[in-house]
């Protein structure tokens, strides 16, 4: 079996190096092609090497497609015209925004097609993914992209429209992550700390609370409540994050990044 790596900038490059980690296929499987040698190089000797697009679409029985969103549907205009059957190619395509029909009109149904969702955490394999399968898409491929996608963090299955749901969260989530861990590094340098002892101080925490969710499986409220005391700290933190709106605007992060979402793939 041939593994396809069409695009190898940091996302592509974590997909297959986590995978390879995780034994879902060896480095001596993949053919790898990009624009860009030393992005290919920078993978490892075991991996090989494509000599043009049209090459690691013919040679491959998996294509990983890790383009930008325009160029997918010039990717799959290439498939070969010998290739009428569905049963020889599987791709799973990590393009945001480019819906499984769109992608399916490009092939000619001339492939099987995954839509998948993963994001930047996966580069240090704390991903959070999903991904929905096409219509000539069978168990078999849906049991590989969990594989595969499972092999750099978290993934589930959801039906396509939710898709930009899982965008919305865990796509673009991150940021607000990172935007957060800053607002809690400039809060503590506010009030004396030096910022590189607050960077390290607001990231651990952040860090440490996640893997109470994680780990402990209880709900946050619950997690929250233990550690809220009459009349302490903690509590007149949290009142001053509901002066703020803190929830509301966070759920309206999530609800206007869905909708972009969904507008990229209009």
């Amino acid at each position: 079996m041939t593994i396809g790596l069409l695009g190898c900038g940091k996302m592509g490059s974590a997909l297959t190096l986590g995978a390879i980690k995780a034994g879902v296929f060896t480095d001596d499987q993949v053919l790898a092609y990009d624009p860009v040698p030393a992005a290919i190089e920078s993978l490892g000797a075991g991996i090989s090497s494509a000599g043009s697009l049209d090459e690691v679409i013919r040679k491959s029985d998996i294509l990983l497609l890790c383009v930008k969103p325009g160029d997918v549907e010039t990717v799959l205009t290439k498939i070969p015209s010998n290739n009428d059957s569905s049963d020889d190619l599987l791709i799973i395509s990590i393009a945001a925004g480019v819906t499984l029909a769109t992608m399916e009109r490009a092939a000619q149904h001339k492939a099987r097609i995954v839509r998948a969702m993963p994001n930047t955490p996966a580069l240090v394999g704390e991903g959070a993914a999903a991904f929905s399968l096409g219509t000539d898409a069978t168990s078999s491929d849906a049991a590989f992209a969990k594989k595969l996608l499972g092999s750099i963090g978290i993934v589930y299955q959801v039906k396509e429209p939710l898709l930009d749901s899982v965008t919305g969260i865990s796509g673009s989530g991150p940021a607000y992550v990172y935007t957060f861990i800053e607002a809690l590094t400039d809060g503590a340098v506010l009030e004396g700390l030096p910022r590189d002892q607050a960077l390290a101080l607001a990231t651990q925490t952040v860090l440490g609370a996640a893997k109470m969710v994680a780990y402990s499986k209880e709900h946050p409220a619950l997690l929250r409540d233990r550690v809220t005391s009459p009349g302490g700290t903690t509590i007149a933190g949290l009142v001053a994050l509901e002066e703020g709106a803190f929830r509301a605007t966070t759920i309206k992060a999530v609800r206007t990044a869905t909708a972009r979402a969904r507008e990229l793939g209009a």
